[in-house]
């Protein structure tokens, strides 16, 4: 691979004009592809498989009068102090306000609160149910405004009127200021990196053509595949970080084979045929992470990771073939302006002070046990945290107390209890006599422990299906709740059979649950598949065994530190008033899933990138000791400047409104910051330290048996002829004697 990739450099430098232009009408037309297609299609969200979703196809088809898959809203009306809205005048406001919702677009029926006797005991508040004929996302303006000036009327006549729902739920607007915060604190590291803004300007420009690309043309496909507008995000976050990586890691190498007295066009190629390697090797652990999201079978992940993976694989290209067309076009500009005129005698003095990455290197092989145990048990104690993790969706209980949907929300656990915020729907299906049916399982659900209420069946036109609603007398995100839902789940067969009906569990609160339960039953089976998969590919990387074990278990630590801090901020509320978070609750259900996916391949980068530097010195005749500080002299600065960038863009995304991104960038920052740092910084180099010459072990039947795929260029050195490489014979004499 190297020395296919050394060639790909040389040409890609030679024809820079050609392949530069490549690229650009690559985004030109990727862009105009976009533009030219129709609207992407709404976002919609099913889990295959699950009871909800069963339950909800069922209503669509055979109950298309509730509107199954429409918006809801939830007005709540109090009376002013004294008076009760069950007579005189606040009752006909109430009636007011009911008819003037109703006459709202997109309407499909409103609950009057007197029939459907949604009143509180004291007469004091009341609330009625909106359903819309479309989904939140579809809803216009107007319609949303309508509502909004029905309810400022009463409110202007003196009632406390709030709404909630998710046809009055504000959408939260990603206004670029993310990409623009990463993206200023990744050109501020790589101008401190590399002391040159040439350079440092070259995976800035290539990550945004990448990420341009892709986004477009997810953009593009998007009425073909049924890719929505949301399975950009994790497309432009993955795909922004990774591409400015990927060119650093090739920059940074060129920049090496330059001080050591290579001419332009040569660097380019050996930076491609090294870096390059590496960089193909990362990509594939970061493509193999985010496609195993398939593994989870809900829809919508599949297509967010596969696009995500689809955007790197973009990033990779670009990183092989246009950074060597813009080194072409820079030459020796990439280097500091007092380093451009220099030999490259004079660029590696041997008596220059050596580099931190180096003096960092020497103190973890003096004291490797001291370092790996104060690593191991400070990321230990901050993953203790996460031993107390809650899994569920946000809902409106954990919105900022000033927001209507929160206001909404604390009315009714005011006046009616917690469960009224998250009833669950009931679905009888019979061939006849449906009705009957129904009032016999809601007198069934009303004995069971945890129900407060159960509304009176509806049956739709064809007497075939009926719905009920129970409500439990715990909120939606309780564990209580759930444990009524297994119940009723649990009791629903034998009380079908009584009935000869089938009886199924759906609703909002019932559709988390089982959102939940999916990732949990994944969570294992897709840490199995990636890390398995990652773990032959990082062999084939290394040749070795020990390696990717240490590697594996490094990732695993580190994320679970990051859960821990995770727990402690949004779920303990730790630090909240920094990080923006206004009201503690569960982790989104998504998170761990996502982080493991995520992490796991930017955390591989960091370790292919710097551990392929240790065997590359390890197989040209470097001792173990001298590798890891060949690796840290050459790769250490690198790979701290990516981490602080990847860090920097990941915590842009902590500043947006949306409580779940702030939650996503805050845990996969911190995720980095732990891997890259104390992982890779720090128990990396002492377990190889300690190893030593074992760290390289690989089975002699085993390595005859896996192809060699020459990432660290041991071929392609021999092809040209080197009789050893300039950074062992340097490092051998900076070293110290011994592992």
């Amino acid at each position: 691979m190297a020395t296919f990739l050394y060639k790909l450099g040389r040409l890609a430098f030679r024809r820079r004009r050609y392949v530069a232009l490549l690229w650009v009408v690559a985004l030109a037309g990727a862009i105009f592809a976009s533009s030219a297609a129709p609207s992407p299609p709404e976002d919609s969200f099913s889990m295959p498989g699950t009871e909800s979703q069963k339950a909800f196809d069922r209503l669509e088809k055979n109950f298309p009068d509730a509107s199954a898959d429409g918006a809801s809203a939830r007005v709540v009306i109090r009376a002013p102090k004294g008076e009760k809205l069950t007579e005189g005048q606040p009752k006909s406001e109430v009636d007011r306000l009911v008819d003037s919702i109703g006459k709202g677009p997109q309407v499909s029926s409103v609950d009057d609160p007197y029939a459907a006797k949604s009143i509180s005991k004291d007469g004091t508040t009341a609330y009625a149910s909106v359903t819309y004929k479309v989904p939140a996302t579809e809803l216009t303006d107007e319609a949303r405004d309508a509502l909004t000036k029905s309810t400022d009327t009463t409110r202007d006549a003196g009632f406390t009127v709030e709404t909630g729902g998710d046809a009055v739920m504000a959408e939260q607007e990603m206004g670029g200021s993310a990409e623009l915060i990463g993206i200023a604190i990744s050109a501020v590291v790589l101008i401190i990196t590399f002391g040159s803004m040439v350079a440092a300007g070259m995976p800035l420009l290539t990550a945004i053509i990448g990420v341009g690309i892709g986004i477009s043309g997810i953009a593009a496909l998007g009425s073909v595949l049924d890719l929505s507008a949301t399975t950009s995000t994790l497309a432009m976050m993955i795909g922004l970080a990774v591409g400015i990586d990927y060119a650093l890691f090739i920059v940074s190498r060129y920049r090496a084979e330059i001080a050591e007295g290579r001419e332009p066009e040569e660097a380019a190629g050996r930076a491609t045929g090294t870096a390059g390697s590496a960089v193909v090797f990362a990509g594939l652990t970061v493509v193999v992470a985010l496609s195993g999201l398939s593994i989870v079978n809900i829809p919508i992940l599949t297509k967010m990771g596969l696009a995500a993976a689809a955007t790197v694989v973009i990033a990779v290209l670009i990183a092989l073939t246009m950074i060597p067309a813009l080194l072409g076009f820079a030459g020796r500009k990439v280097l500091r302006r007092k380093d451009r005129k220099k030999s490259a005698s004079e660029l590696l003095d041997p008596n220059a002070k050596p580099k931190l990455g180096t003096r960092w290197a020497r103190f973890v092989l003096r004291h490797p046990l001291s370092v790996l145990l104060v690593a191991v048990l400070g990321l230990g104690a901050v993953a203790v945290p996460a031993a107390s993790l809650e899994l569920g969706l946000p809902d409106e209980g954990t919105s900022a107390p000033d927001t209507t949907q929160r206001k909404a929300y604390d009315m009714l656990s005011e006046s009616f209890g917690a469960g009224f915020n998250g009833p669950l729907m009931v679905t009888v299906s019979k061939d006849s006599d449906v009705a009957g049916a129904a009032k016999t399982v809601g007198d069934s659900l009303a004995k069971v422990d945890g129900v407060a209420a159960v509304t009176p069946a509806q049956a739709n036109k064809a007497g075939d299906t009926a719905i009920l609603n129970v409500i439990p007398k715990t909120g939606p995100s309780d564990h209580e709740t759930e444990e009524l839902v297994k119940s009723i789940r649990s009791t629903a067969d034998g009380i079908g059979a009584d009935t000869g009906s089938e009886i199924l569990v759906t609703g909002q609160t019932a559709m988390t649950i089982d959102f939940s339960q999916t990732l949990d039953d994944a969570l294992l089976p897709y840490l199995g598949l990636v890390v398995g998969l990652a773990f032959l590919l990082l062999m084939l990387v290394f040749r070795s065994v020990l390696v990717p074990l240490k590697a594996a278990l490094g990732f695993l630590l580190s994320v679970a530190a990051a859960l821990g801090a995770v727990v402690a901020v949004f779920q303990w509320g730790w630090l909240a008033d920094i990080v923006g978070v206004d009201q503690p609750g569960p982790i989104m259900s998504m998170m761990p899933i996502f982080m493991i996916g995520v992490v796991f391949g930017l955390a591989m980068d960091y370790e292919v990138f710097l551990v392929t530097r240790m065997r590359e010195a390890y197989v040209h005749g470097a001792r173990p000791g001298e590798s890891v500080v060949t690796g840290f002299t050459h790769g250490g600065r690198v790979v701290a400047a990516a981490a602080i960038i990847m860090i920097s863009v990941f915590s842009g995304f902590i500043m947006e409104n949306d409580d779940m991104i702030k939650m996503m960038g805050f845990g996969l920052a911190i995720a980095v910051l732990f891997d890259a740092f104390v992982v890779r910084m720090a128990i990396v180099p002492a377990v190889l330290a300690l190893l030593g010459k074992s760290a390289w072990w690989l089975p002699r039947w085993l390595d005859k048996a896996l192809p060699n795929v020459d990432v660290e260029g041991e071929k392609l050195h021999k092809n040209l002829g080197d009789t050893g490489t300039p950074d062992a014979e340097t490092d051998r004499e900076l070293a110290p004697v011994g592992r």
